[in-house]
């Protein structure tokens, strides 16, 4: 039985969404989650939330300010990207190969929840994965995305389904 160790550790940045600003964010995202010894989540998080910060970028009218949020509370990391454009993303069946339309695709097969919600002055967008503490047990082993044939990939072991109260992201 491992040990019990409280963690409830959050990182905030507001930002303008723009293509040049991803990979000063990555090395954010990056230096964050080696401060809190989540090594393994750099990958899919730096991804996930370059996604997020992609889509308010293509996707907002108006204001591109938005504010990303890394949240991690000893057991499940929780990154979300809150902007002022009140109209929700939609998941699309974007084909394999398009240049666009596969963001929140690529959001959810990496991630084990995700999910939107409207707030106040916009809306939410935030996905989730798990990530004991260093100290409770070893951390899960999170594997890149890749282009495997259907035959050679992992099976799908987690069920997707909102885990994060959604309020907790609203802005009062």
């Amino acid at each position: 039985m491992g040990v019990v160790v409280e963690v409830n550790r959050q990182y905030t940045l507001d930002l303008e969404a723009a293509p040049e600003r991803v990979p000063q964010i990555r090395r954010i995202v990056a230096a964050h989650l080696r401060y809190w010894k989540l090594e393994c989540l750099i990958q899919p998080v730096s991804l996930g939330v370059c996604e997020l910060l992609t889509n308010v970028f293509r996707h907002t009218e108006g204001d591109k300010r938005c504010t990303l949020e890394l949240r991690w509370t000893g057991r499940r990391l929780t990154a979300a990207v809150l902007d002022h454009d009140p109209r929700l993303p939609v998941l699309g069946g974007g084909e394999p190969l398009a240049a666009r339309g596969r963001g929140l695709a690529m959001v959810a097969s990496l991630s084990d929840s995700w999910g939107t919600h409207a707030t106040a002055d916009g809306k939410v967008v935030w996905f989730t994965l798990r990530a004991e503490a260093p100290d409770a047990q070893t951390l899960v082993r999170v594997h890149p995305l890749r282009a495997l044939p259907e035959a050679q990939r992992p099976p799908a072991a987690v069920t997707r389904r909102p885990l994060v109260p959604l309020a907790a992201f609203a802005r009062g």
